[in-house]
């Protein structure tokens, strides 16, 4: 089954309180628990995880498979970590960067993702609607592939994911 994985980086635990004009008041539970709840909606499962500990987050994205799609939002890390970067391309997993606030409208080191050249695209300044937009896209992403891999099964073809049934 191809799972969807949403991953918070640093602080993001802080969600609802810190900084609330600029990241908002909903916490991050509200958030976690919109997206699971949209996921099953829809017929997939959605993983939820949040870390301040750059390495567990890597060891996370290592252990994606290219089935999976990944929504993350590294926080701070998305200006400085090579090290995600090397683990989204290294696992070849399709992924959103999200974040709440517009990088660009911000501290001018914030207006730079190191990340970025690994996604597929990237969402930011619409506060958690960030997270949701994404999760759309993501929905629209895996039904997608699950229709391929099942019309591909029909037909007798390989799995485009592993290159065998």
């Amino acid at each position: 089954m191809n799972r969807i994985h949403v991953f918070h980086g640093v602080n993001l635990h802080l969600l609802g309180q810190r900084e609330p004009d600029i990241y908002g008041k909903t916490t991050l539970d509200e958030v976690n628990g919109r997206l699971i709840e949209t996921g099953q909606t829809h017929g997939f499962t959605v993983e939820c995880h949040q870390t301040n500990y750059e390495g567990e987050l890597v060891d996370w994205i290592t252990k994606l498979t290219p089935a999976d799609f990944l929504i993350l939002n590294p926080g701070a890390w998305t200006h400085t970590s090579y090290a995600l970067y090397d683990a989204i391309k290294g696992v070849n997993v399709p992924a959103l960067e999200v974040h709440l606030s517009n990088i660009y409208a911000r501290e001018g080191f914030r207006s730079h993702s190191v990340i970025a050249g690994a996604c597929v695209g990237q969402i930011s300044g619409l506060g958690t609607d960030s997270y949701f937009l994404a999760l759309a896209y993501a929905l629209e992403f895996q039904k997608y592939r699950q229709k391929e891999r099942n019309s591909n099964h029909e037909a007798g073809k390989d799995s485009p994911e592993t290159g065998r049934e």
